[in-house]
């Protein structure tokens, strides 16, 4: 059974950090690329950040080039977002998936594998 819980998620005061951790269970993780997306209320959801199975590719959404890291370490089936700068804008619930595709313009999903989402709430 596929599991991927996310977690850091939380209150930041606008131009603070949050690191997101992602932990995948039940599938040989340094087999898939992962991806970081969001869903703000009344908003379409949107691909964040992601990263190719190795961790020499990377794909970020506009609004957070030079803001957000995305990082792996496939010893710990593990991904990361640091999140730096943060902005009232970011505020979402941000998902972490097992299974994406990018290239230069976005990331979508490929797979059910989702978490649950972690809350991320920026104050102005």
């Amino acid at each position: 059974q596929v599991q991927v819980v996310e977690s850091g998620g939380g209150l930041v005061q606008a131009g603070g950090s949050l690191r997101l951790s992602c932990t995948v269970s039940g599938l040989a993780f340094d087999n898939y690329n992962m991806g970081w997306f969001r869903q703000a209320p009344g908003k379409e959801r949107e691909g964040v950040s992601c990263i190719y199975l190795s961790g020499r590719s990377t794909y970020y959404l506009d609004s957070v080039k030079g803001r957000f890291t995305i990082s792996r370490d496939n010893a710990k089936n593990t991904v990361y977002l640091q999140m730096n700068s943060l902005k009232p804008d970011d505020s979402a619930m941000y998902y972490c998936v097992a299974g994406v595709s990018f290239n230069l313009n976005l990331c979508r999903p490929e797979t059910n594998y989702w978490g649950q989402g972690t809350q991320v709430t920026v104050s102005s």
